[in-house]
């Protein structure tokens, strides 16, 4: 996996996000201080968890020759105390039978990203020169 890199960008809470060679903006809403000139964190998170399922979707019905045409997952997560609260919703399209389906479902909680964020999840920070 690439590096991820964030710095300040303009205004109060914008940054400057890097993956590689490819660059793009993250901030807060308006109404929580910020820009809104580019996705929220969370909303990047939201996004990843959407894409990662949908690639797996695409890559599993490939593999078997299923003729899936588009997965659309949509994503939406809310905060509620200390509880995040994630709603994943995902719609096939395609000439898929009923087992099929079933079994593009089950594909989709092994997502790598699903598996990150129902798994534990180690991370450690330390300060560099």
């Amino acid at each position: 996996m690439r590096k991820v890199e964030a710095r300040f960008g303009v205004g109060p809470l914008q940054q400057k996000l890097a993956v590689g060679d490819l660059h793009f903006l993250a901030d807060a809403e308006t109404v929580n201080g910020g820009g809104g000139t580019g996705p929220s964190p969370h909303e990047y998170l939201a996004a990843a968890l959407a894409s990662c399922t949908s690639m797996t979707l695409k890559m599993y019905a490939e593999r078997k020759g299923w003729p899936l045409q588009d997965a659309i997952v949509t994503v939406v997560a809310e905060r509620a105390g200390d509880v995040e609260h994630i709603t994943r919703d995902i719609r096939l399209l395609g000439r898929l039978d009923a087992e099929q389906t079933e079994r593009l479902l089950e594909i989709a909680n092994k997502c790598p990203l699903h598996k990150v964020l129902v798994g534990e999840t180690q991370i450690k920070t330390q300060l560099v020169p």
